[in-house]
């Protein structure tokens, strides 16, 4: 599999967010590169989206087990709307570039707006942008 940093970011931006307002796929690419420049997470692009437990036999994420749960939700990992997938690439490409603004305000974890994980009561909301709500880790947690 290719993955350059651009490829990977456009993935998840396609799998995670691609039915969500403009803003709402800037904020999530934004979100990997937060969890990038932070020490608790993998230092490239690609490690942070595939980041997951995998099965030691064959190396293979184990079903749910991921930070992103497409990468690990037993479906195909293809995209199939090429126009979308072209559109997250555009996206990937200008967060990558810091050429749009953060307005996740640093958040390094999100959620969509009708589940509520257990994580979110540790960390500090940032924002809601579409579906999503935004998260940091509170200055303790460093």
């Amino acid at each position: 599999m290719f993955e350059s940093a651009l490829f990977c970011l456009a993935l998840n931006v396609y799998f995670e967010a691609r039915n969500e307002p403009f803003d709402g796929q800037i904020a999530v690419a934004n979100v990997v590169i937060n969890r990038v420049a932070d020490p608790r997470f993998p230092d490239s692009v690609c490690a942070v989206v595939f980041q997951g437990q995998k099965r030691k036999r064959d190396f293979f994420p184990i079903r749910n087990k991921c930070q992103f749960s497409w990468y690990c939700d037993g479906k195909s990992d293809q995209p199939k709307n090429q126009k979308s997938f072209y559109n997250s690439a555009f996206i990937a490409s200008k967060v990558i570039n810091g050429e749009f603004p953060d307005t996740t305000i640093g958040a390094t974890h999100y959620h969509a707006d009708y589940i509520y994980p257990d994580w979110a009561s540790s960390k500090i909301k940032t924002a809601k942008i579409g579906r999503h709500i935004f998260y940091k880790w509170s200055d303790r947690a460093k």
